[in-house]
């Protein structure tokens, strides 16, 4: 008898232009995220969406926000009895709390380290896995700043770039390690023990700017990064500097977005203008990477920022040999019909 399937695509159709997008980690909040508007005014908005029982997407919460938030991310979950945090970036860095079992969300912290009038806009932000009371912040300026949210106060500041730095992310399993990508085109490590000393890990040769970052959950030696208007990702091994260790080519034009699968060492998805969420197996690493897997929508998907649901129910048997234990739930994000789609992928007989 033919196993009963479900449902494997939900869609949320937002009334305006959906930017920043986030996954909800927390164990007593499953199928819950947060979105960002993508307005031309300085009013924008953040939505909290969540699967109800009818298994549709509702609104469980929405905020103002001064200009687009550039990165909206949850905290990570220390357990499910601490303060719901909702962190955004834009102008400042701002902390939310939402109320649980309401439809409340109010303003915990506003975090500005700035000395002067003037501020300088934050172009994406980091909240660490090991430690949730650090976030580590990018800016225009050319600065990282690491803050701990419980004192609110700054623990470092840092001229990291030469030009613009556009994305951070903490390394894992450690909390004084993070990495950092800009206009300068290149990817810069930092430890917070010794900040008189950086280590430049990739340069691109012609110092294309590099827009995102992501380091493997799994193996920190890896991180994956992309370039302003290229079609290929770049994956690093930062104990081999200055040369990728594989530059993927899949897309047929730019790439927007690059995730590692948050339970698998080898799998990363990368998304751009091609309509093409391509998941990439890397477990051949040093030889050349064939192994992919193609997800095409019909609209053209432009992310900010997004994450794979980690769930343990089965993939199709299809999908098996390229995800592996990648993920079977992913999000994809899209600008131009101000949807986002959730897709699931369930193993039937």
């Amino acid at each position: 008898m033919e196993e009963k399937r479900r449902k494997e695509i939900y869609t949320y159709q937002s009334p305006w232009p959906i930017y920043g997008l986030s996954w909800s980690s927390r164990p007593n909040q499953r199928f819950r995220l947060a979105l960002g508007s993508n307005l031309k005014d300085y009013t924008n908005k953040v939505d909290i969406v969540q699967l109800n029982e009818e298994n549709e997407f509702e609104v469980k919460g929405s905020f103002d926000h001064s200009y687009p938030a550039t990165k909206v991310m949850w905290q990570p979950p220390r357990s499910s009895n601490g303060p719901d945090l909702l962190g955004t970036t834009g102008d400042y860095l701002r902390l939310w709390e939402v109320k649980e079992g309401k439809r409340e969300v109010s303003l915990k912290s506003l975090l500005n380290n700035n000395k002067g009038d003037f501020c300088a806009p934050l172009t994406s932000f980091d909240w660490n896995d090991t430690d949730p009371s650090i976030v580590g912040t990018s800016s225009i300026d050319t600065t990282c700043t690491i803050w701990n949210i419980e004192t609110q106060q700054a623990k470092a500041q840092l001229i990291a770039h030469d030009k613009e730095v556009y994305d951070i992310a903490f390394a894992p399993r450690v909390t004084d390690v993070f990495a950092s990508v800009g206009a300068d085109g290149s990817v810069r490590m930092f430890d917070l023990r010794c900040l008189e000393h950086s280590t430049i890990v990739y340069e691109t040769p012609d110092l294309t700017p590099l827009l995102r970052i992501s380091w493997n959950k799994q193996d920190p030696n890896y991180l994956a990064t992309i370039m302003m208007e290229s079609q290929k990702i770049v994956i690093l091994d930062i104990r081999v500097q200055s040369f990728p260790a594989a530059e993927l080519n899949g897309h047929v034009a730019c790439v927007n977005g690059v995730s590692w699968a948050p339970n698998s060492s080898c799998h990363v998805c990368s998304v751009g203008d091609d309509r093409q969420a391509i998941i990439w197996d890397l477990s051949q690493l040093p030889n050349t990477i064939e192994g992919k897997i193609n997800y095409e929508l019909n609209i053209k998907i432009r992310l900010n920022d997004y994450h794979f649901k980690i769930d343990r129910t089965l993939q199709k048997q299809k999908l098996i040999n390229c995800i592996g234990r990648a993920r079977n739930q992913i999000g994809f994000l899209s600008h131009l019909d101000q949807s986002f789609k959730f897709c699931g992928f369930n193993k039937t007989k």
